[in-house]
């Protein structure tokens, strides 16, 4: 029995001595965190839409001031499109003709990518982070249809379609566009091509601390048209062969039309 009561005041003793070395998880810091929102979520294109800039507004949380103060916060904001499959064409000259010769689907890809930083990108992390994180355009992952075709020819067909998306104007960045406002109330601005897609896009908030990646967030944004080119664009896809049949029909009546028109007597 003394031997049981001994064990017993022994245990209680240990777990006081561990209770009060055990740190209070109450007064542990948070971890810093980064929260943002869209200028507007929804924006309506029409036939004169020739761009436009998108502004959106973060905030850092539980920032530490003295990093803060140092200026060693970098923030990237990226506005990707949603993603669908594309097929990339390489044309030769055959007999004076230039005809496609070979092609490679990939699956997947943000048929737009625009990206914004507080700083040139080699300024803010290192390119093994960018990779790791899918980040940037260098380091968007284009996945092809056919994994085991020649990795040479897979590359050759993945720069041209990155340097397609960039020749649009769908693929951009914006070295500096993202601007702190006070030390934790920071501001982005992206820019929308004449082109962009319709679709849900997703914006995306990386936070950096001393070139470290700490935290991202997200939020959507609805991209549509409006006007007559909406009911143009509903009617095309909720009645696929009624539209095609418009359409040869109003090319036939514009044909027709015209050649009244400029006919010579």
């Amino acid at each position: 029995m003394k031997a049981a009561a001994a064990a017993a005041a022994l245990a209680t003793t240990l777990a006081a001595i561990l209770t009060t070395a055990l740190p209070v998880r109450s007064q542990e810091i948070p971890a810093e965190g980064i929260q943002i929102g869209l200028s507007t979520d929804r924006v309506a294109i029409t036939a004169d839409f020739a761009g436009a800039d998108l502004t959106i507004f973060g905030a850092l949380e539980n920032a530490d001031p003295q990093v803060t103060r140092q200026g060693r916060y970098d923030v990237i904001v990226v506005l990707e499109g949603p993603a669908r499959p594309v097929v990339v064409r390489r044309k030769d000259r055959i007999l004076g003709m230039w005809i496609n010769t070979r092609s490679e689907t990939f699956v997947n890809v943000p048929v737009s990518y625009s990206m914004a930083t507080t700083r040139p990108p080699q300024d803010v992390t290192t390119p093994n982070s960018y990779k790791q994180l899918s980040l940037g355009i260098p380091n968007i992952y284009l996945e092809p249809e056919d994994k085991r075709g020649n990795p040479v020819t897979i590359q050759e067909f993945t720069d041209a379609l990155r340097e397609r998306k960039e020749g649009l104007g769908l693929y951009s960045d914006n070295i500096g566009g993202v601007q702190f406002l006070s030390q934790n109330l920071f501001r982005a601005t992206l820019h929308l091509a004449p082109n962009v897609p319709v679709g849900t896009h997703k914006a995306r908030a990386f936070l950096f601390r001393n070139g470290l990646f700490v935290k991202e967030t997200s939020t959507q944004l609805a991209i549509v048209k409006s006007g007559f080119e909406q009911t143009i664009y509903r009617f095309a896809n909720d009645h696929g062969f009624g539209y095609g049949l418009f359409a040869i029909a109003l090319a036939m009546f514009t044909g027709w039309l015209g050649r009244i028109v400029f006919r010579k007597d």
